[in-house]
């Protein structure tokens, strides 16, 4: 409900706004003439003209907009631009609601108001506390993908998939775009997410933005100011802009639509100020410079956003040390501490210290070791692999190495509360890189415990050969048949625990799925697996090859499947790590030992 007194501070006025100063919905008519504030230049609020057209019931459940002519200012020129949204609109000296939609390509300021209501009754009654939330279940094709017979993350994942949006020509109200300031990215980084950004609801700015000029703390905000929500604060700044609703006390209603849809959440709030107004076509924007803290968001929703002044966010840290040519560099920033945003924004982050200094067209090689410090009592998710290629690596380095992360907090696992990654990244001009071309055993006949001889060679680019061995005990009391022996990268030997990753309720807990993803292979790593056609069994994150009778009855029991046991028909017998490649390993080869009485 609508809070009988609501205390607010409008301008450098000490009066009071009570319900009383709120105008009706179901008085709004058309025709009424009212005011409206926003900034147009600097930090200075000024006033435009509103002229009401009727008001839109229903366009969604439980929600109406009261739709508006708007005039005066730059608005004749630029009609309604991305910014404006939340900028409050008066009727008869009362608060109405909130500038927050409009039609893309109109060549009027047509507007959509959120009504004042709405905006104050959903933000009050939603749930305060933010960040243990899962965002969806997980789908194992969002978090890998099968190519080629290789099981490994999918570098063509989008780490926030958003809803579609409608087509600029559907002559359709849509939420007025937000714009975001990049500052610290590469040029290239603009270009490669801008199109993401876009599907949020964001409209991208690159290279300009970043913080004003000034020092000064900024001025307490106010109805019809300029504010701004930081995602990624430090070497690299992303913000975005809108305009201030309504203050009441340290508590602060803007935007009048959603921002990220985020929900409970903790972004820090800043002082803002307009650079310029640019007329576009399809929808003008404001280019807004971010100023100092003021408080914090703490609600995201479809009514708009709400924060409270005067707190601090708490953010994840991010630390990024690029070593090339024998240059280091190192990146530090903060960013929103949220279950679907932090690895997008991480993504970013990565790809754009790289592309800031590196080729991206022509070979190149990414050696990535990292850890996500995950909070108490987890091990640290580790991020070590390599990456090579002939175009493009930088962005599948950032997209996989973001992925594990992506992976896990998008879990139901309360007890994950990532504090900081550290990033460490080598990069080599040129594709580092060997293919498998065979493999064999120094005996394809033996009998049990005798020791054999396992190699494979591997090729370079230019043909040279590399040949790396491994002796293999059989096992004693191995019964005589085939074993089966299989040379191969990592990408292909983790297609064997797919079923962990694909079901994540088999971990017990957190650091259980932890453990698991730390042991992934990796791709700079040669592997050599033996195994045979028997029965094995998956319990929880862990593999049984090969139970004895008395186990396997046990195991292969109803209760025993419907307590977290999959059957398996290929049990290891071993599996070695070869190492000391410094390239890419890629491919696969099997060959067969017959086990002899």
């Amino acid at each position: 409900m609508l809070r009988l007194l609501l205390t607010v501070t409008l301008g450098l006025s000490a009066a009071s706004l009570t319900a009383a100063d709120l105008f009706p919905l179901d008085q709004v008519k058309a025709g009424l003439r009212g005011t409206g504030r926003t900034v147009f230049s600097g930090e200075q609020v000024e006033e435009f003209e509103v002229e009401i057209l009727g008001v839109l019931n229903n366009i969604a459940p439980g929600e109406s907009l009261i739709l508006a002519r708007l005039k005066g200012g730059p608005l004749a020129k630029t009609g309604v631009a991305a910014g404006m949204s939340g900028s409050p609109v008066y009727l008869d000296g009362k608060l109405a609601g909130a500038v927050a939609y409009s039609f893309p390509f109109s060549t009027e300021p047509i507007a959509g108001i959120r009504p004042i209501h709405e905006m104050i009754e959903r933000l009050d009654d939603a749930p305060a506390s933010p960040a243990n939330r899962a965002s969806r279940s997980v789908d194992p094709a969002w978090a890998v993908a099968e190519s080629g017979g290789r099981f490994i993350p999918n570098p063509q994942a989008e780490l926030w998939p958003a809803g579609p949006q409608a087509a600029p020509s559907d002559p359709q109200l849509l939420p007025i775009a937000t714009p975001v300031a990049l500052a610290g990215f590469s040029e290239r980084t603009f270009e490669v997410f801008g199109k993401q950004l876009r599907r949020l609801g964001l409209r991208p700015a690159q290279g300009v933005g970043g913080r004003g000029a000034s020092d000064e703390p900024p001025s307490p905000p106010k109805p019809g100011a300029m504010i701004g929500v930081a995602l990624i604060q430090g070497d690299m700044e992303l913000s975005a802009a809108g305009t201030v609703t309504l203050v009441e006390n340290n508590r602060l209603y803007a935007f009048g639509h959603r921002f990220l849809s985020s929900g409970p959440t903790e972004m820090p709030l800043l002082g803002s100020s307009v650079i310029a107004m640019v007329p576009n076509l399809n929808n003008s924007f404001k280019i807004a410079a971010s100023g100092g803290p003021l408080g914090v968001i703490t609600q995201d929703r479809a009514s708009g956003i709400f924060g409270e002044l005067g707190r601090s966010a708490k953010l994840l840290p991010l630390e990024i040390s690029l070593k090339s040519n024998g240059q280091q560099r190192r990146y530090k920033m903060e960013l929103v501490k949220d279950r679907t945003l932090s690895p997008f924004l991480m993504q970013m982050a990565v790809f754009s210290a790289v592309d800031t200094t590196e080729r991206q067209v022509g070979a190149s090689s990414y050696r990535v070791s990292g850890r996500v410090d995950l909070g108490d009592g987890l091990p640290p998710l580790r991020l070590d692999n390599m990456y090579a290629g002939s175009n493009g690596v930088a962005l599948q380095m950032a997209t996989l190495t973001s992925i594990p992360l992506a992976y896990l907090l998008n879990l139901d696992f309360k007890d994950i509360a990532p504090r900081g990654i550290d990033l460490e990244i080598e990069v080599i001009d040129e594709e580092q890189r060997l293919d498998i071309d065979r493999g064999w055993a120094s005996k394809t006949r033996a009998r049990a415990g005798e020791s054999i001889e396992l190699a494979a060679a591997l090729r370079d680019g230019a043909g040279h050969e590399i040949v790396k061995k491994t002796s293999f005990q059989i096992p004693p009391g191995t019964k005589p048949g085939v074993l089966e022996v299989t040379f191969s990268d990592g990408g292909s030997l983790n297609m064997l625990d797919w079923r962990i990753f694909a079901s994540p309720a088999r971990a017990e807990n957190a650091a259980k799925l932890v453990r698991a993803m730390n042991r992934l292979r990796r791709n700079d790593r040669l592997y050599v697996r033996v195994w045979q056609s028997s029965q094995a069994f998956l319990l929880n994150t862990e593999r049984l090859p090969s139970p004895p009778a008395s186990v396997l009855a046990l195991l292969s029991s109803p209760r025993a499947q419907g307590g977290g046991v999959t059957a398996d028909w290929q049990s290891t017998i071993e599996e070695f790590e070869l190492g000391g490649f410094d390239s890419v390993i890629q491919g696969s080869v099997s060959t067969r030992i017959t086990v002899i009485e």
